[in-house]
């Protein structure tokens, strides 16, 4: 399996081992309907230099159980049924068309998880560079097969998923395009119950599958492990204040916090290295002051071979 084969495009850029980390802002609908929210949003995540921003899109009348629709619910506009609010903070093509001319000043990548088919003819129409599955659709067969006709990349996140459930689901997809993201679907999610560990349980399971991680935790210091432990691919939500109303808003990160999670990744990035261990050549100076045995030295890419000892 060559690493080429283990790469994933998204537009002008790919993602997958021996690339930088691909790192997404999910807005989803912390926007709260509010376009000028969004594109603050956006603003902080190309700043922060982030390599994308997600929303989410919907067909309240398909994703909304029929029996949801009419319940009244207390809102930041009033009083409204569960319906009326779902059109709410769901953007049109309008909204859409905006956020794509300002991702692109911006030089941003933007796509959104489609929750129903009709959505993913929607995102279509703005040639998305890729499409994400939300955990909770893992399981919808039907959206899977309209993703995967698409022929674009496809991230697969496998929160509240069994190992059965998700194999079920590389299958439909195919795993040619895909990148799988392990989560834990608790907003948010407690540190003993991230297992970051399955990062690698899915490299190992899917090796020509790229892994990532989409994290709904608080903190930035669980993401940047997961980094550590191969993840190519990252998402957290993301916010303009964590006291906004929202149920994603707690498990956010704000700007600030955002740009300290890109920064320290990049960095991790540039600590993990290859693997191989080798003397480099600023230890060259310290070796010859500190090291008072020479001992037996192999020849190497940068460091000279040992002077013979004198017996």
């Amino acid at each position: 399996m060559t690493s080429t084969s283990r790469l994933r495009t998204f537009g002008t850029r790919t993602a997958g081992p021996g690339r930088p980390v691909y790192i997404t802002g999910e807005i989803g609908i912390n926007h709260n309907g509010d376009l000028d929210n969004a594109i603050a949003l956006i603003d902080a995540a190309a700043e922060a230099g982030c390599d994308a921003v997600k929303f989410q899109k919907r067909t309240p009348e398909i994703c909304t159980p029929r029996d949801q629709w009419d319940i009244e619910r207390d809102t930041p506009w009033g009083r409204m049924t569960y319906i009326d609010y779902r059109h709410r903070v769901e953007f049109g093509e309008a909204e859409y068309t905006a956020i794509a001319e300002h991702c692109a000043e911006r030089g941003i990548d933007w796509f959104a998880s489609p929750w129903d088919t009709e959505a993913v003819a929607f995102l279509e129409k703005f040639d998305v560079p890729a499409h994400k599955v939300a955990s909770a659709s893992l399981t919808d067969d039907e959206l899977l097969r309209a993703l995967r006709a698409t022929g674009r990349t496809i991230i697969l996140s496998t929160g509240m998923s069994t190992p059965k459930q998700i194999r079920h689901a590389v299958e439909v997809l195919g795993s040619d395009n895909i990148l799988l993201c392990h989560a834990t679907s608790t907003y948010p999610a407690k540190a003993e119950e991230l297992n970051l560990r399955v990062i690698n349980t899915l490299q190992q399971e899917y090796p020509n599958v790229p892994i990532g991680y989409s994290g709904h935790e608080t903190g930035l210091q669980t993401t940047l492990a997961a980094v550590a432990l191969g993840a190519t691919f990252v998402e957290r939500h993301i916010t303009l204040d964590r006291a906004m109303w929202g149920s994603d808003q707690a498990a956010s990160v704000e700007p600030q916090g955002l740009t300290r999670l890109v920064r320290d990744i990049r960095t991790i990035e540039q600590s993990l290295g290859d693997g191989v261990k080798k003397v480099y050549e600023s230890e060259l100076g310290p070796m010859k002051k500190l090291r008072r045995v020479a001992g037996v030295v192999a020849e190497t890419e940068n460091a000279p071979a040992a002077e013979p000892v004198a017996v």
